[in-house]
């Protein structure tokens, strides 16, 4: 259940809310996740439009994107974390109309410490995450099949 942060200047994207829910199905879909109800209403982008002026490089320049990723501990391995750096990239720089936003695209990606991920009012292990998604794919089956 990853959360998304995209910092951006104001008027970088025309639609934020189409450029959110991208992010969060693509990273669903990288991960490799069920889409039960668990992942799907936990998955989310937070598109940050910053006022113009509010981001700089060195030279002054300010037509960057900073993507930051948050997942539980050990959620992406190496060609996940690969596969999404390449496509968030690609997605930011589509949503913008500028493919050379390509090479002024940053992506961080951060992993919460095992039992520093907090759900449902809780700070869960990855162990008790994992054990949550099971027992709901479980229950789903079990619905379906009844």
């Amino acid at each position: 259940m990853p959360m998304i942060d995209v910092y951006a200047a104001q008027g970088t994207f025309a639609d934020t809310t189409a450029l959110a829910q991208n992010l969060a199905r693509t990273l669903m879909g990288i991960e490799g996740v069920p889409p039960i109800p668990m992942f799907t209403n936990n998955t989310a982008a937070f598109v940050h439009e910053l006022a113009v002026g509010a981001l700089s490089n060195v030279n002054g320049e300010s037509n960057y994107v900073r993507i930051q990723v948050f997942t539980n501990a050990g959620a992406l391995d190496r060609q996940k974390q690969q596969t999404v750096v390449e496509q968030f990239t690609s997605i930011v720089a589509e949503a913008a109309g500028d493919e050379g936003l390509r090479d002024r695209t940053w992506v961080l990606l951060t992993e919460a410490v095992d039992g520093g991920w907090g759900l449902w009012g809780k700070a869960h292990t990855n162990e008790e995450l994992v054990a949550a998604a099971r027992a709901e794919v479980g229950r789903l089956q079990g619905g379906a099949q009844a």
